[in-house]
């Protein structure tokens, strides 16, 4: 052991000896080794948050372009959503007006009915004279709207810009719409109906459906007329007095309680079997001339008769008319004259006195000369013959065998002259019956093909859609010049350290939202406009339940337009089947499922982050170059977001705010009318 100081190289660190001021002699960490070391530690820990806030700052700009992006971009999807709602109503509208003009044909058609037409296809034009009025409005509305579409896009994203300064950090910039323009066509909202050809059209089947009717009702009476003569005794009939006089029952004479399944072959039949009954208990005799002519005519009237009502018909034709051919009998001595009673050589002859003479029958006490064969009536009133002394025969004779049982209501011959008379009026009505529903169906064939042609008009065209944004927007935000870091961090440790300037870009397009497949953006907008009830009324009552049912199908490839318009059809009343009217809705419902209506994407577009070369590539410009022209542009301080999308060529309405009526709309099958008003300020936070 040595005592004493050391000196010269003992206890010292061998090699080191400028670290003996952090290292005792005994090897361990001196006081001075410690305070470094903590310096150290704490410079490297506020270093490293430093650098931390640094990162992390920067890289804020880029979340709040993003930001910007989505935020113009909600703009142009709530527009999106405008348009479809308007364009909904203009089609549903339209499809709405015609279908009830449709209703109006059919019911037009309807004998009876014309004034229920009329009512329902004045109902129809007035939609369809509603609809215009809406599209004008709409039209208009919706370019004003567009108009502001890039004031929106860039007002709304600047504001996103500005919500996220905070906490020191300013930052600049906005979202710009690419295309700048629109390049939208909504001419397809404006697709007219020519309601004035189908309101036409509905006249004339109106006029026609009423001759028809006033047809059918002569037909009616004329019928019920000739039932009544041959079946309802007040207090004789031709059944009852076939029933008395030639002694029919049953079958051979029918009874028929109701007109119903009567026709006039009814009488027909029972006037073959009334003269054939009374031809063969006919017998010629008599104690007197007199009674031997009455006889002698009488039995040559049934055997005429007889002839006349076998060759008679009774025809119902496929096109509703009859052809009625029961013949007249004379009723009298001039009739007689007209028929083959006074031509054909009915009776006999003798020669008397040298002259020839004409007989009732060989049964005639004048009778006593040689047979000379048979002559007519008429040759005896032309002089060739001598009229017989006893039972001058003559044409008067033969008259008054009808005379007598026509003009009195207990004859035969008496209800077989009404059966006549009144089967004459029912052809005739029938003939104008089915003439008028000719002119119907003609022209119930004109209004299918009508509505067939406005029907695919309506089908055809869509408005397009391109307004500004509608291929992206893009977003510039930059982050103003160096921004100290907090002294907090550097002041004890470190020299003072700054963020510096920095800018991003980012961009947005809309997609669809998989999840609002089933939205009730239609059926929420119906609810609200559906408070009160058609204020039509009567057959028009369902015109309410008919538009919503096309205004909340519209995305449904409208295969609902035939089924609501069917529907709509199928409840019109007094549309029977066999009738023009009962046609023409079947063709009609045909039309509406014929009719290819495309689907309408309903899907709801919410904005998503893209790529910005996308949208660059899209409208056409170099991403790099384009980038650097819009950072190099962006506004300094003071200067506003607007200005910024000006001095890049932007042009942007003067709409700041407010409302914005787009449209006017009347509710259909009321008086309602409804401004259709868009939130400015509320736009932009989607739909």
């Amino acid at each position: 052991m040595r005592s004493g100081s050391a000196s010269g190289d003992e206890g010292r660190l061998p090699g080191a000896p400028a670290l003996a001021v952090f290292r005792d002699d005994e090897g361990g960490f001196t006081t001075v080794a410690v305070a470094v070391s903590l310096v150290l530690s704490l410079t490297l820990v506020f270093g490293s948050a430093s650098a931390l806030w640094v990162g992390g700052r920067s890289s804020e700009v880029q979340r709040v372009a993003d930001a910007s992006a989505l935020a113009g971009q909600n703009a142009v999807s709530a527009f999106s959503t405008v348009v479809q709602v308007l364009d909904a109503c203009a089609l549903s509208m339209g499809l709405t007006g015609l279908i009830v003009l449709g209703a109006g044909l059919v019911v037009s058609c309807v004998p009876g009915l014309s004034a229920a037409g009329a009512e329902i296809t004045g109902a129809g034009g007035k939609i369809l004279e509603a609809r215009r009025s809406f599209v004008r409005s709409a039209g208009e509305g919706v370019e004003r709207l567009e108009s502001t579409l890039p004031l929106l896009v860039v007002a709304n994203s600047a504001s996103c810009v500005a919500a996220n300064s905070a906490g020191g950090m300013s930052y600049t910039g906005c979202a710009l719409p690419f295309p700048a323009e629109s390049a939208s066509d909504f001419s397809a909202l404006g697709t007219d109906v020519d309601d004035g050809r189908l309101e036409d059209l509905s006249e004339r089947m109106q006029d026609a459906s009423d001759d028809q009717a006033e047809a059918q009702a002569r037909a009616d009476e004329a019928r019920e007329r000739g039932w009544r003569a041959d079946c309802v005794p007040s207090p004789h009939c031709m059944r009852e007095r076939a029933a008395s006089l030639a002694g029919l029952s049953g079958a051979s004479n029918p009874d028929y309680p109701t007109v119903d399944g009567w026709t006039f072959a009814a009488p027909l039949l029972r006037a073959r079997r009334y003269y054939a009954a009374r031809l063969a208990s006919a017998e010629v005799g008599g104690s007197t001339a007199e009674e031997i002519t009455d006889s002698a005519c009488r039995r040559a009237f049934y055997e005429y008769a007889l002839e006349q009502v076998e060759g008679g018909s009774y025809v119902e034709n496929p096109d509703g008319s009859v052809s009625a051919d029961l013949p007249s009998l004379p009723r009298n001595a001039d009739q007689t004259r007209g028929t083959e009673l006074y031509t054909r050589p009915l009776w006999p002859c003798t020669v008397e006195d040298g002259a020839r003479t004409l007989h009732s029958s060989l049964l005639c006490p004048g009778a006593t000369g040689a047979v000379s064969g048979t002559a007519s009536l008429a040759e005896l009133e032309a002089g060739a013959l001598a009229p017989c002394d006893e039972c001058r025969m003559d044409i008067g004779d033969m008259g008054r065998v009808a005379s007598a049982s026509t003009s009195i209501d207990n004859g035969f011959e008496h209800h077989w002259r009404e059966v006549v008379e009144a089967s004459e009026d029912y052809e005739q009505a029938k003939r104008d019956e089915a003439e008028a529903k000719r002119r119907a169906r003609a022209l119930a064939e004109e209004g299918e093909d009508a509505f067939g042609e406005e029907m695919e008009k309506l089908a055809s065209e869509r408005p397009e859609l391109c307004p500004p944004g509608a291929w992206g927007c893009v977003a510039v935000v930059a982050r103003g010049e160096g921004h100290g870091v907090p002294d907090e961090l550097t002041r004890s440790f470190l020299s003072s350290a700054e963020l510096p300037a920095g800018a991003a870009v980012s961009a947005a397009v809309l997609a669809p939202d998989e999840s609002t497949a089933e939205n009730n953006v239609l059926s929420s907008f119906f609810d609200s406009l559906s408070a009160g009830d058609s204020a039509l009324g009567g057959v028009l009552d369902g015109v309410m339940d008919l538009w919503g049912s096309l205004l909340v199908g519209y995305g449904s490839a409208y295969g609902s337009v035939a089924e609501a318009g069917g529907r709509f059809l199928d409840g019109l009343d007094g549309v029977l089947g066999g009738t023009v009217g009962s046609w023409l809705r079947g063709r009609l419902k045909q039309v509406m499922r014929d009719v290819g209506f495309e689907p309408v994407d309903m899907r709801l577009r919410k904005p998503v982050l893209t790529n910005t070369q996308d949208v660059l590539d899209q409208s056409g410009f170099e991403q790099l170059s384009t980038v650097r022209t819009l950072v190099r542009a962006l506004p300094a301080s003071g200067t506003s977001a607007e200005d910024f999308a000006r001095s890049l060529g932007y042009w942007l309405s003067d709409e700041t705010g407010g409302e914005l009526t787009v449209a006017e709309l009347t509710i259909p099958g009321t008086d309602v009318s409804i401004p259709l008003t868009i939130d400015l300020e509320a736009l932009g936070a989607g739909p």
